[in-house]
């Protein structure tokens, strides 16, 4: 019996990018097409299969710690980012001030969608989703610097609105337009009590 069904929703990409150098900024930038490998979305300064630790998992790891790179890819959701911009008062949010490597429209809620749940295009790319990504510092700075004024309050406005973290299943190619079908994993939500 397959561990992943598929849900309803299929997302539709509407924006791909690659951030290809993280010390210079975390803006990406733009694509038509992106190449997905193992290692990532091609050009992307997060690819890797892995990664050092930072502070997201500090009560596992010290900070520098070789680890699995499940954070090889930014997944935001359309409709979310279209709340965020308006609670901060602008007409919209440009992925690129985000770091954002993919934007996605058609899927509620995308932000908690569940962990281990799968995007994968009609030509057989992959991605699964590992957690939800939250807003930090870093992006106010750039939104800041975008449009100044509004940046200080993105980390609130963005709060269960920052999108996912993923990484590559299946390679392949993505582009502006494709379908990504949302399988989730067949199992009840964990409830300890």
């Amino acid at each position: 019996m397959p561990a992943l069904v598929p849900a309803d929703y299929i997302a539709t990409i509407t924006w791909l990018g690659v951030t290809p150098d993280r010390d210079a900024t975390l803006r990406s930038e733009a694509r038509d097409v992106v190449d997905v490998t193992y290692d990532g979305f091609v050009g992307e300064a997060r690819s890797g299969l892995m990664r050092a630790s930072c502070p997201r998992v500090t009560n596992q790891y010290p900070q520098g710690t070789e680890i699995r790179n499940t954070r090889q890819i930014s997944i935001l959701s359309a409709e979310e980012l279209a709340e965020v911009a308006k609670t901060l008062e602008l007409d919209a949010l440009d992925p690129a001030w985000l770091g954002a490597s993919l934007i996605v429209e058609g899927i509620p809620d995308f932000t908690h969608v569940p962990p281990s749940s799968r995007l994968m295009s009609e030509n057989g790319a992959c991605l699964v989703i590992d957690m939800e990504n939250r807003p930090c510092n870093i992006t106010g700075r750039e939104v800041e610097r975008a449009a100044p004024g509004h940046g200080i309050g993105y980390k609130q406005a963005a709060q269960g609105k920052r999108g996912v973290t993923a990484w590559v299943e299946h390679a392949g190619a993505l582009k502006t337009g494709d379908q990504l079908r949302l399988f989730v994993p067949d199992q009840p939500a964990w409830n300890p009590t």
